[in-house]
């Protein structure tokens, strides 16, 4: 446990975003034992001018302006900070030499309005924790000269368009600087080792309690329940970009007498595609995040077809934890992230071993499955996963932050 101290977080989710965020749990949980301050990304020039009309864009130009304040406090430990300068937007420049000197530029723009910001909230020897901003995590280090420095690596962005240019060649920089690396799943932990041996893989933290059906109270919806047993299920968005359409197809088709209920919004390919003329695949559409347990709660196994790719290699899937939360028997694809599961979730590629796995797990399923799938998500917890970077941090630095 680390208490009393100060830590500041850069990432690249501003607080007001209107997604869920890993980021923002992991700073209340370091808010309960320690002063923190959440720095939202800068502004940049390009989103100023492009998205003006935005009310979260008018209210950082109006706190650029100076006509309201930079800091707001959101409970007694924890503050957020909206940066004042404006960066360039600089991400689709080719050459390695101009981004390399305006991507200081803006690292030292960024720098100066966060010291202000600890100057007058009075923070010494801090932590810097940095939620995967690769590109202006490159030069803070020197330039705010944190008492550690904490990069966290939790999707693999390198391998995603807009980070992939520059990504490629400054990520494993920022994380041959960091003190410690923290990551969320066994994938990242051994790519990161590859340039830190202090590579840690902490898990993730969720909030499954919207999930918990301990009491039987939550109800399965009527059209669920007018649909055929058994029920393969999958909640979350549809898109061919981590899902697996094809494996899909072939399972409905091999099994007809199961159905295969996807609930959630679908992308073009997902729309198009000849699942829709299947009998035995429901498309139930997209659902409040209010209702997706009662959804899950109909599933008689509920599944994560992803594909192998870069986007999904890595990744550390909450519906997992969702899942799990609610008892159920889990088909999910093989991956290295996905092996911390295997003695909770059945874990298959092929078309023949998610058929099989899906029939043993209507077979073996039982009471005692059921809790022990429950009592894994409960120690999933923020509380848990900031246990562990916390340890990274003693470990990494021999407990220095305890401090001389």
């Amino acid at each position: 446990m680390i208490k009393g101290k100060d830590i500041v977080i850069i990432g690249i989710q501003p607080w007001d975003i209107e997604i869920g965020s890993n980021c923002k749990n992991i700073a209340l949980e370091f808010s309960k034992e320690n002063r923190v301050l959440y720095v939202n990304p800068p502004m940049d020039r390009i989103t100023r001018i492009q998205q003006k009309k935005d009310i979260r864009i008018q209210k950082r130009i109006r706190i650029a302006k100076g006509q309201c304040t930079d800091i707001e406090k959101i409970s007694d430990n924890l503050w957020n900070v909206y940066p004042k300068k404006t960066i360039e937007s600089i991400n689709w420049i080719g050459s390695h030499i101009i981004f390399k000197i305006l991507n200081k530029r803006n690292a030292k723009l960024l720098s100066s309005d966060v010291k202000s910001a600890i100057t007058r909230l009075g923070f010494t020897d801090f932590i810097l924790f940095n939620d995967s901003s690769m590109f202006l995590g490159l030069h803070l280090k020197e330039l705010l000269q944190p008492k550690v420095y904490v990069y966290y690596m939790r999707d693999y962005l390198v391998k995603v368009p807009y980070w992939q240019k520059h990504g490629e060649r400054i990520e494993p920089q920022v994380i041959k600087k960091a003190d410690v690396l923290t990551t969320n799943s066994a994938f990242f932990a051994e790519t990161g080792l590859q340039y830190n041996s202090n590579s840690f893989m902490v898990g993730q933290g969720c909030d499954i309690s919207h999930f918990s059906d301990e009491d039987n109270v939550i109800k399965i919806p009527r059209e669920l329940k007018e649909i055929p047993s058994p029920i393969i299920g999958y909640v979350g968005s549809l898109t061919t970009l981590r899902l697996n359409i094809k494996l899909l197809k072939q399972i409905a088709n091999q099994r007809k007498n199961w159905s295969i209920v996807l609930v959630g919004p679908e992308d073009e390919d997902f729309k198009k595609s000849n699942l829709h003329k299947l009998s035995n695949v429901y498309f139930l559409g997209r659902k409040e995040e209010s209702e997706l347990p009662n959804y899950v709660k109909g599933f008689d196994v509920a599944m994560n077809p992803q594909l192998i790719n870069n986007l999904t290699i890595g990744n550390y899937p909450r519906k997992i934890d969702e899942y799990l939360a609610m008892g159920k028997p889990i088909i999910a694809t093989k991956t290295k992230a996905m092996e911390m599961f295997k003695d909770c979730v059945y874990l298959g590629t092929t078309e023949e071993e998610y058929i099989h796995l899906i029939e043993k797990s209507l077979a073996e399923n039982s009471e005692k499955l059921t809790k022990k799938r429950i009592d894994v998500a409960k120690s999933h917890t923020w509380t848990n996963n900031v246990g562990a970077i916390y340890n990274a941090i003693l470990t990494a630095t021999k407990h220095k932050i305890l401090w001389d």
